[in-house]
């Protein structure tokens, strides 16, 4: 039974794609789960291809072209799968440029000018650029993960398109693949290059004829259908607008045409670009934001108004729901740290300039305009790298919209309009009363500086009557657009969902036009079809279908914050902040980032799931292509706070593997990991036995055993079993307790009781030197070993066994403080929702009160009430951060904490996962990855510091520090402990 529903490929469609398969270098995929995986992107809809084609390069895209058109059968390329209205999916062959297509080539210094194939990501070209003080221009709020390929078929801009203008203002030249299989490279043409063009045999000749054509003959009836000028925001339909710009309309004009420029914004639909040179401009050498508080959208508005006579850079506004949905999520609650009072909207304007001075003036001269207009009441300055956090809030707004609990969701429809900035308060308040018709809301963000908002109004497509009224509102707004002259697609393209209103917004006539530009450039139709020209109704194709079910699905956590466990699901949009390189911050997603496999994402795990959902628990917890997406899943917890809506692949995961062993049974090597602890305590019965273990599990004959028992690679180095107890060991050293001093818990986990005792002391003794009275109760396994490996009920025991043990003493100390992240964090963050209803309320009593020891001590000094000092020694100190440290509580505070000794130098490494991750890097299978993962940032960061002290709070971090690069990291409570005087 195909557990995923879809329809077999015929033998024809299976005969293509094996010759596709053998004709390229790179790989191509049809299984049912790839087919799922690319059915969606970040928009509505949802359209199942029959494949996934991996090119290597641009030889390999030709050849998918020549093949696929040999056929008719339709492509549509893409990157990281973030458009908005459906242009990156398709019903024929998914090309995934992002996998492969990834070099940077020739950077000419002179020209500023850099080489690139479709497949680099933003991020990582500026990263690139940035020893030679330069950028790429455009910059999209989705810069950590969108491509070149997409920006150039998007046309997009960013939120800096005031200052540096469109992707098609910053590109000199495109290699395109045409319909018929030819390459070739076009720009910018003189009137001798445009007339080689145009005398070719094939597409290009006759495409070049075409478009020449159209504008000599209706030059003047395109600047009626298109956009007035003033529209700086222009992406409707095919740029025939843009080309009119130039001597092709009139002699007169000195600016040549360019079908680089054309193509710019094209979908997909006209021709494939394989590599593209872009123009470059100097970065900034200084910037100032100031964050104008205002009461309400409309003000800002008229602020904005105000705002570009100063020659900003950017001027970006957010609402306040985007602002109120920030809270939710932990990264972007923490950049919310400039917002005064509770603004109905504020506006980021960001200048660029020479130096302090100067950009202090026009600062102070923009917030006197304001005060004189009586605009705004609260306008902070932000100087230095805030300002990069005032922009990851800003940039967060799509994503932290999808954190919405509710089925009634601001959608993707109509938010990619543009008009005149002077235009945009009359547009809003028109927008407001269409709003007011169909009884619902909208968000305000964006790019405020340049007309274009992004709108979304509050619906529910689940239900008909939100369907009827998207429908509606969709062709309402077109019309007001074209009222306004304005653009009905400002920079996410028409795609799917603004395809059927391209005819409305332009015009008959405009739009045969753009009908015969796509059938000389796409004779066959295999182009990306039914995107921007020939297009669907809207409603065809939705992700949430007329069949799509709400389904109850039994689950052993509660999902009652989220509205079950479909919804907990269903909170994944699509904007893959998942798939972002290493080197552009954050923890999630370790797999992907190793791999480029889409099935390794958080947003590919939840494609999945959500897809299975629809045929009920069964199909769910059986379903093997869940299992093997999740099976390179290392629950390291980093969705929970990067994902923009809170996605917990973590706690998905653990839901998953314990319906799967329920239905299919548990392996020997899941069970024995699960116990772990439990299995290695008989060691520490005596010292002998310990001895013995540790000396053995490391011989040749001990690793093969374990090889073949528990498939632990025989690569891993193993840790050694403390041979005494951590409770046994106090108890030797000092049990007594001081009734005088305030109280705190100290929480022995299973891995430090087993394996690290000495920093389980290292603990009781620096607490006892700050003046504390400690307890440390004798517990259950925090449960976290059983959570990874999907055995949730044994989990559940262990923490209601602790809660029923910690309750007892919650109200007499003054914090519970735990040594190992992982173990310690479970109490904060999963035992609440596990736990019997009759004991949450217990859980969620202790959850306030628990930390990490670090953070506590923080806590203590800043409140000063530590007893201890600190050392005035110098020391360099690098930190990588557990990844359940960073998902859920801040990583900062541990900084802070290793800063008390005022010398203490603290450099955080810019690492995601370790790639250990519990068990996860001991197994055979997994062991290759585990050290890929570290290497991506970690080993390397480590091995340039030789001179500094490598502290890290996870055990397991710890041990894949010791495997990679030979060197012993400290705990931070060891580095504390020898800071005390």
């Amino acid at each position: 039974m195909n557990l995923l529903a879809l329809r077999e490929l015929s033998h024809e469609e299976k005969h293509i794609l094996s010759r596709l398969a053998d004709l390229i270098r790179g790989e191509v995929r049809s299984d049912a789960a790839h087919r799922i995986l690319y059915s969606t992107d970040a928009s509505i809809y949802e359209v199942i291809p029959l494949g996934v084609a991996f090119p290597k390069d641009g030889e390999d895209l030709q050849k998918i072209v020549q093949l696929c058109g040999k056929f008719r059968l339709p492509i549509t390329v893409r990157g990281a799968g973030t458009s908005l209205a459906g242009q990156a999916i398709g019903p024929g062959l998914i090309v995934d440029v992002g996998r492969w297509m990834t070099k940077i080539g020739t950077l000419d210094l002179e020209n500023k000018t850099v080489q690139v194939e479709p497949g680099v990501i933003l991020d990582d070209l500026n990263r690139f650029l940035a020893p030679h003080n330069l950028i790429f221009g455009p910059d999209t709020s989705t810069s950590n993960r969108c491509m070149i390929g997409g920006m150039l078929g998007n046309n997009s801009c960013g939120s800096h398109s005031i200052y540096y203008g469109q992707t098609r203002d910053n590109v000199v030249s495109m290699e395109i693949i045409l319909a018929d299989g030819s390459k070739i490279e076009v720009g910018k043409s003189n009137r001798k290059d445009w007339a080689n063009l145009r005398e070719k045999n094939g597409i290009i000749g006759e495409a070049t004829a075409l478009l020449e054509k159209l504008i000599q003959e209706n030059s003047a009836k395109i600047a009626l259908s298109f956009p007035k000028p003033s529209v700086r925001r222009r992406n409707t339909g095919y740029a025939l607008d843009d080309l009119a710009n130039s001597w092709l309309a009139n002699k007169s004009i000195k600016q040549d045409p360019s079908l680089a420029r054309f193509l710019c914004g094209s979908e997909g639909t006209l021709a494939i670009t394989s590599s593209a040179v872009l123009q470059l401009v100097d970065a900034p050498k200084m910037n100032i934001v100031v964050a104008g508080h205002f009461e309400s959208v409309n003000q800002a508005l008229h602020a904005t108004i105000e705002a570009i006579n100063h020659d900003p850079a950017a001027v970006e506004l957010m609402d306040r729901p985007i602002l109120e949905l920030s809270k939710q999520n932990p990264e972007q609650d923490r950049n919310r740290w400039f917002v005064q009072g509770d603004p109905g909207a504020i506006l980021v304007v960001e200048f660029y300039g020479e130096n302090k001075i100067s950009l202090q003036k026009t600062a102070e001269k923009l917030i006197q305009r304001w005060k004189k207009k009586n605009l705004g009441f609260a306008f902070p300055i932000i100087w230095g790298s805030n300002i990069k956090k005032v922009w990851a809030l800003r940039k967060a707004g799509l994503g932290v919209l999808f954190g919405k609990i509710s089925d009634q969701k601001p959608v993707t429809l109509v938010e990619d309009t543009a008009v005149a900035v002077l235009d945009l308060p009359a547009y809003i308040e028109a927008f407001d009363r269409i709003m007011q018709k169909h009884n619902t809301d909208s968000v305000y963000y964006g790019h405020a500086s340049v007309g274009e908002l992004h709108l979304r109004p509050s619906l529910n497509l689940k239900d008909p009557e939100g369907l009827k009224h998207a429908k509606m509102i969709m062709s309402e707004v077109a019309e007001l657009v074209q009222q306004f002259k304005g653009s009905l697609s400002g920079e996410h393209g028409d795609g799917r969902l603004r395809g059927p209103f391209v005819k409305q917004a332009l015009g008959e006539e405009a739009y045969q036009w753009l009908i015969e530009i796509k059938k000389v450039f796409d004779p066959k139709g295999i182009f990306n079809p039914k995107v921007i020209v020939n297009a669907a109704p809207m409603s065809e194709n939705w992700r949430f279908h007329q069949n799509y079910q709400a389904i109850t699905i039994p689950t052993e956590f509660s999902y009652e914050a989220k509205q079950g466990f479909q919804a907990a699901v269903e909170m994944c949009n699509g904007t893959g902040v998942c798939r972002r390189s290493q080197g552009n911050g954050g923890t999630m997603c370790p797999s992907y980032i190793a791999t480029k496999e889409e099935q390794y994402s958080t947003r590919g795990r939840a494609n999945l799931f959500r897809r299975l959902i629809q045929f009920g628990p069964d199909a769910l917890f059986s379903s093997t292509e869940l299992f093997n997406t999740l099976k390179l899943c290392l629950s390291c917890k980093g969705c929970k706070n990067d994902c923009p809506s809170n996605v917990d692949m973590t706690r998905l995961h653990a839901e998953f593997l314990q319906g799967w062993h329920d239905r299919n049974g548990a392996t020997l090597r899941s069970r024995a990991y699960g116990a772990v602890t439990t299995l290695s305590k008989p060691l520490q019965w005596t010292k002998i036995f310990a001895k013995t273990g540790n000396k053995l599990q490391n011989t040749k004959l001990g690793k093969q055993a374990l090889y073949h028992l528990l498939h632990i690679d025989p690569r891993r180095s193993l840790p050694d079993v403390s041979p005494i107890t951590f409770h046994r060991a106090r108890h030797k050293m000092d049990h007594s307790q001081n009734g005088s001093l305030p109280k705190v818990c100290l929480f022995i986990d299973e891995m430090t009781d087993l394996y690290d005792v000495s920093i389980g002391l290292s603990a009781l003794l620096v607490l006892k030197y700050g003046g504390y009275d400690v307890i440390t109760p004798t517990l259950a396994p925090s449960g976290r070993t059983y959570l990874s490996k999907g055995f949730v009920r044994k989990a559940r025991t262990c923490i209601e066994t602790n809660i029923e043990i910690l309750i007892k003493i919650v109200d007499q100390v003054e914090a519970i403080v735990g040594i190992e992240p992982s173990a310690i964090l479970t109490m904060l963050d999963e035992a609440p929702d596990l736990v019997s209803k009759e004991l949450r309320q217990k859980a969620l009593k202790i959850a306030q009160k628990t930390m990490l020891i670090d953070h506590f001590i923080l806590r203590s000094v800043n409140e000063n009430y530590w007893k201890g000092r600190w050392t005035e020694e110098k020391r360099k100190i690098l930190l990588h951060g557990h990844c359940h440290q960073k998902a859920l509580t801040d990583l900062n505070d541990t900084v802070r904490a290793l800063s008390i000794p005022k010398n203490y130098e603290v450099e955080v490494i810019q690492s995601g996962c370790c790639g250990m991750a519990g068990s996860f890097g001991f197994e055979a299978d997994n062991y290759e990855l585990s050290m890929k993962i570290g290497e991506q940032v970690l080993f390397p960061a480590i091995r340039a510091s030789k001179n500094a002290t490598i502290v890290a709070p996870g055990t397991s971090c710890r041990h894949q520090i010791l495997d990679g690069v030979k060197r012993s990291a400290l705990h931070p409570i060891q580095l504390l402990e020898s800071a005390l005087l």
